[in-house]
């Protein structure tokens, strides 16, 4: 039958992942709501688009890239070893790119120690003009409006900055509406083909991306993280249950 479909001229298609798979009812609200709530131009808002992009292998991979040039890649994956996970955090305003890669997992504590981070790299002038900071996120296990791990390192966040911290969710499937999705299609684009051998020339690619004319600050981190906290449902003694 494959024989008989080539000869035809049909061909394999690529899945396409910018298409929402689903819309529920409540789509068209939230998606105006964060219009409206999205305070752009204002001087004492800072507004972040943050998430985690899927697991980057490190091996002679083509991870389905294309290139002009003689490399060659394993033919089959004979299972990887060495794997980072990267989250980002882009200045809707700047276009600033922060691109952190643990070695570790994806969890609550990752992104927003990466949030930590990126707090420490403004100057005081910057941090003094704030009174808001405004994230917008997507309903990802790892930071979900429910996931009290990450809420309760939200308000500790918040106690540290001493800033109103304000948490703007996308709609199920509609993460390809906040703008760190798109930087990643761009890295994406930006190393088709590189046959990513070993960490350092990752970030080495990562360093030469551009997200409207600036190139990203790109750290690795060796924290281990580890999954399935669980957190004492009491809240008098300074935890939650994590669901």
């Amino acid at each position: 039958m494959a024989d008989i479909l080539n000869r035809l001229g049909y061909r394999l298609r690529k899945v396409v992942k910018a298409k929402p798979k689903k819309k529920i009812s409540e789509t068209d609200a939230i998606l105006e709501n964060i219009e409206k709530k999205d305070r752009k131009k204002d001087p004492s808002v800072k507004r972040l688009s943050m998430d985690c992009k899927a697991t980057v292998e490190i091996g002679e991979y083509s991870r389905g890239g294309q290139t002009r040039g003689y490399n060659q890649a394993q033919d089959h994956d004979m299972g990887t070893k060495e794997k980072y996970v990267p989250c980002g955090i882009v200045d809707e305003d700047t276009g600033q790119l922060y691109v952190t890669f643990g070695s570790s997992y994806k969890t609550s504590d990752f992104m927003v120690d990466n949030l930590e981070q990126w707090w420490t790299s403004l100057s005081i002038t910057e941090k003094q003009q704030l009174e808001n900071i405004q994230i917008k996120v997507d309903n990802g296990p790892e930071n979900s409006g429910i996931r009290r791990q990450f809420l309760k390192r939200m308000v500790e966040f918040a106690d540290q900055t001493k800033k109103s911290i304000q948490l703007l969710y996308f709609p199920p499937y509609h993460s390809k509406y906040n703008s760190i999705e798109r930087c990643w299609g761009i890295l994406e684009r930006h190393w088709n083909g590189t046959l990513l051998r070993n960490a350092q020339t990752m970030l080495a690619w990562v360093k030469t991306m551009t997200w409207k004319g600036l190139n990203p600050i790109v750290k690795l981190s060796k924290k281990v993280y580890q999954k399935g906290i669980s957190l004492n449902e009491k809240r008098d003694e300074g935890n939650w249950r994590n669901v």
